[in-house]
């Protein structure tokens, strides 16, 4: 189902008894950058459709922190942008709403990775290999991240067992699409650290870095902002979707409906992409934009394609115990 234009939108908002005595609708957002950008094209067009305020927050994640804030009497979160794991806790504990994909334009008009029964992609996240052009003009792999001594300089890494062990393993060698399979054996997961142990000073040195791990996102907008010159290498990077979710029992239900709608709408996608670089999941987002922005784009089909979904489910198995390896490891080093 195509994505209705504002002006249809707007005139379905208007015949709405409910709309014209609704409170604001507040939408709650992860980080700084989905934020800022609603404020300054979401907002605005939703204001502007229903007559009713977008309050919009930010908030930092997290399942505890979800919980007792959605549990507070008084509550006044409608919408909310979570995680896989946050959506999936919130989802089975009955914290939001089961979604009427009918009212937000059908599960067709979005890419299947944003389709579940309480969330609806809002944008894909990407951990990428990312370096300067201007200090290393080819496009690195994760086996030339990992050799120094060919490949001489300093390099960035977050100080944290998730992703750093999958990134260890396809320098190593692994498939990506074997990952997890080889990460799930105790083999596999010495494997990982075997890695980690190769020049490991280098590879957890500060400073200004040749290459580094880091959202792609952040990659897109400080090379826009900053007139740098740097690279993101799509293919072995992992990404997982965050999503939109309807609080449960929210007084404004069918208004937050109207503003998944107008989130999800290609046309305001592709603004987000090109201003800040937050891929959407809608059908056509990435459509009708310049060869050079779209590539930039998280969920574009050729970026999306070589990128490893993050599985979730493993790391909710293994986390406490990896990260506890991880933190001898890091000590040792």
């Amino acid at each position: 189902m195509p994505a209705r234009p504002l002006l249809l939108v707007a005139a379905m908002l208007a015949a709405c008894p409910a709309a014209a005595l609704a409170r604001d609708l507040t939408v709650v957002a992860r980080d700084e950058t989905m934020p800022d950008a609603l404020h300054r094209m979401a907002a605005p067009a939703f204001a502007a459709a229903s007559g009713i305020p977008l309050v919009i927050q930010s908030w930092n994640g997290g399942t505890d922190a979800l919980n007792a804030q959605l549990k507070t009497p008084g509550n006044t979160w409608d919408v909310v942008e979570v995680s896989p794991d946050e959506l999936d806790a919130g989802c089975t504990a009955g914290l939001f709403e089961k979604l009427d994909w009918s009212a937000i334009g059908g599960k067709d008009h979005y890419l299947p990775q944003g389709v579940s029964d309480c969330g609806v992609g809002a944008t894909v996240n990407t951990l990428v290999l990312a370096w300067d052009r201007h200090k290393f003009p080819a496009a690195p792999t994760w086996a030339d991240f990992w050799d120094v001594a060919k490949y001489p300089g300093k390099r960035g890494l977050r100080k944290g067992v998730r992703g750093n062990l999958e990134f260890a393993l396809m320098a190593d060698g692994v498939a990506p699409g074997d990952v997890y399979k080889v990460l799930s054996t105790s083999d596999g997961v010495d494997r990982a650290f075997r890695k980690l142990d190769h020049d490991a000073a280098h590879i957890l040195s500060s400073g200004d870095v040749l290459m580094t791990s880091a959202p792609a996102g952040q990659i897109v907008t400080a090379d826009k902002a900053d007139h740098r010159n740097f690279g993101i290498q799509w293919n072995g990077g992992l990404y997982e979707v965050e999503s939109w979710a309807i609080v449960k029992a929210t007084p404004d239900l069918w208004q937050a409906e109207q503003f998944l709608y107008l989130a999800g709408m290609p046309a305001l996608e592709g603004k987000l992409l090109e201003t800040a670089g937050i891929a959407g999941l809608a059908k056509g987002a990435n459509g009708g934009l310049p060869d050079d922005v779209h590539a930039l784009s998280a969920s574009y089909a050729k970026n999306l394609g070589v990128s490893v979904p993050t599985d979730n489910g493993f790391w909710h198995d293994n986390l406490a115990k990896l990260q506890q390896r991880f933190n001898a490891w890091l000590a040792a080093h």
